[in-house]
């Protein structure tokens, strides 16, 4: 049984994989700042430590990492921005090196180490290679883009309307990923630390073009959906770091071996997108109000 201090433990990310670990018998250290969040109470209720820790806190990373064997690692610029989502994360591997952990699994972005010149890519390869070169046994999964992002912040809005709004074209195939998927990948390499150690992951579970992701929609929703390419300058008005995102998608693309990963990994048990949709209460979330970008794991 493994001790795993699980950093985003209220966020999806880190959520998701906390309930694998914990599913699988592990003992999960959930280190979030709102440890009286529902999500933290969730995850106690569930059997989970629930440690309050701060990025910008050393001496609560310390203590939330004394005795742990290992830590799933997430940083985020949202909320903040690229500069300071690299110093919390060097800052965390900083503490993880201190504490002498034997294995860390840091959550990065599927393409981050291409050069991509999207802007919180690049403040997660910095991470990476300051986690490479730690001396800390180390893998990074890198997910591609979330699925979970179609069920909130303007693509929700655009459903309500019965449009999928993307700012991609209709043919562009995008590769994409749940949570779920993620937590269920990261568990598995803290379980094989030995297969994983050293590796650099990308990771998916299907291969969809927006014009498909909103036939599957519709017919999850039981409404009509049409996809609308949204036009990057608009995007680019709210964020140039996401306007940055989409032009790459659009130009380059941002593929992974999904077939090889199904193949490889099949404990994982990779949700195709229509799964997906189909799990999701569409008549809770369009009854919900929701007028921003959704941000979280947007890359990812």
């Amino acid at each position: 049984m493994l001790a795993v201090a699980v950093t985003g433990a209220t966020g999806a990310q880190g959520g998701a994989t906390a309930r694998a670990l914990l599913a699988a018998g592990h003992r999960v250290r959930a280190l979030t700042r709102h440890s009286g969040a529902p999500a933290a109470r969730a995850l106690r209720s569930l059997g989970a430590e629930v440690r309050q820790a701060d990025f910008d806190d050393r001496a609560s990373l310390d203590a939330a990492l004394a005795g742990a064997d290992a830590l799933f690692a997430v940083t985020t610029p949202f909320g903040a921005d690229t500069a300071t989502e690299a110093r919390q994360g060097k800052a965390l591997v900083d503490a993880a090196a201190a504490a002498r952990l034997g294995h860390v699994v840091l959550t990065s972005a599927a393409h981050a180490d291409r050069g991509t010149g999207v802007p919180h890519y690049e403040s997660k390869r910095t991470i990476e290679e300051y986690l490479r070169a730690s001396g800390v046994p180390w893998t990074v999964i890198a997910p591609a883009a979330f699925m979970n992002n179609y069920a909130g912040g303007w693509t929700l809005d655009g459903l309500r309307e019965g449009t999928f709004a993307w700012p991609m074209p209709a043919d562009r195939p995008l590769t994409l990923i749940p949570a779920a998927d993620i937590g269920a990948f990261a568990a598995l390499t803290l379980q094989r630390r030995d297969e994983f150690a050293g590796r650099r992951i990308d990771i998916a579970s299907d291969e969809c073009t927006p014009r498909r992701i909103a036939e599957i929609l519709a017919t999850a929703i039981g409404r009509p959906i049409a996809h609308q390419e949204v036009p990057l300058h608009y995007v680019r008005t709210r964020s140039d770091d996401l306007a940055a995102m989409f032009e790459y998608f659009t130009t380059v693309g941002l593929d992974v071996d999904v077939a090889g990963l199904r193949r490889d990994y099949p404990e994982v048990g990779w949700h195709s997108f229509g799964n997906w949709a189909a799990g999701q209460d569409w008549t809770a979330l369009l009854s919900s109000a929701s007028t921003s970008i959704s941000t979280e794991g947007a890359r990812s």
